[in-house]
């Protein structure tokens, strides 16, 4: 199975275009979402083409193919406005591994969560990566709209054997072979 993770969109219409060109470009069979879909948040500038009600028709029309976790700028209006359901958590296996997706403000790599999990997905922090600790690997497939820490514009691959973050051009920026180490 190929999971198409993405995060912290934050109402930015221009780049929930470029999430309809990542699906087409990389054909996933599943999209997880992980948190803050439509609202800016009070401590980030507004972002390019804020327009959340063009983001919520954009993620509608991939509905069949969506999961969406609630980040920590998502309401209860936002889910009146989408016709998918909103996650606390999310606990999954794929690819014979156990993925626990959240969004971050609450479990992370320094806060984890009780239940037994192979691998961690969260955003929240605008940056991404894949590393190792305590046994686990943890992804964050940073801010697709508003990267921060010299981060790129990206989004995450779960594939067959690897995990890749990958910019919104579809460049690679990294990725680790997890069926090899765990």
């Amino acid at each position: 199975m190929k999971v198409l993770l993405i995060s912290d969109i934050h109402g930015s219409s221009y780049y929930a275009k470029k999430i309809e060109e990542i699906v087409n470009r990389e054909e996933p069979d599943k999209i997880i979402v992980l948190g803050d879909l439509y609202y800016h948040g009070p401590r980030n500038p507004l972002t390019q083409e804020y327009n959340p009600l063009e983001v919520a028709k954009i993620l509608n029309a991939l509905k069949d193919r969506l999961e969406v976790i609630k980040g920590n700028c998502d309401a209860e209006v936002d889910e009146m406005i989408s016709e998918f359901q909103f996650n606390k958590n999310l606990l999954e296996e794929i690819n014979g591994k156990k993925f626990f997706f959240t969004h971050g403000h609450i479990y992370n790599i320094d806060n984890l969560p009780k239940e037994d999990f192979d691998i961690m997905c969260y955003g929240h922090f605008h940056t991404h990566f894949i590393k190792q600790e305590q046994g686990k690997i943890f992804v964050n497939p940073g801010s697709i709209s508003l990267p921060k820490e010299n981060t790129k514009h990206s989004y995450a691959i779960i594939a067959e054997e690897e995990i890749q973050i990958k910019d919104v051009e579809g460049n690679l920026v990294e990725s680790l072979k997890y069926k090899d180490i765990m």
